[in-house]
């Protein structure tokens, strides 16, 4: 006799990954058409926030490898949207900054956040909504989650 195996349908992770999908391709497609990657975006938000920053710090704050960080901002610096300088303060350690072209394009990337969150979620009432935000925040927190979604 062999166990019963559960459909796939049967498991919440499933529908959560069907939606993630879907929102984190549907997202990846505008940035894309802006020249950017969702991990470019994620990385070039946090530095609209903090304004000059030590990669090792952003590391932290997103829960990335300084290696993964690193390629992110040579990837930015090629695209001049971010540069890198030495520290005011500490000559061997460097700092890595928003340009003016990419302070322009955060709100522009921001917007079509905003744009894919509607798309995606217009048909849940505010309530609605707000129960799922709640409860999926809930969930990072009992998980432990701390790195910025970017995959």
């Amino acid at each position: 006799m062999t166990a019963a195996v559960p459909d796939l349908t049967d498991h919440l992770g499933y529908w959560l990954r069907q939606v993630s999908n879907h929102v984190s391709q549907a997202f990846a497609r505008k940035v894309a058409a802006k020249g950017v990657t969702v991990a470019e975006w994620a990385m070039m938000r946090v530095l609209y926030e903090t304004g000059n920053v030590a990669p090792s710090r952003l590391a932290d704050e997103m829960g990335m490898t300084r290696g993964a960080i690193s390629k992110l901002a040579e990837r930015l610096i090629a695209k001049s949207l971010v540069v890198r300088q030495a520290s005011a303060t500490d000559g061997r350690a460097q700092t890595l900054r928003l340009t003016k072209q990419g302070a322009r394009l955060v709100p522009q990337l921001a917007a079509l956040a905003d744009q894919n969150e509607r798309e995606c979620f217009a048909h849940l009432s505010d309530r609605d909504r707000a129960a799922l935000q709640r409860i999926l925040r809930d969930s990072v927190a009992r998980l432990g989650i701390t790195a910025v979604a970017v995959d």
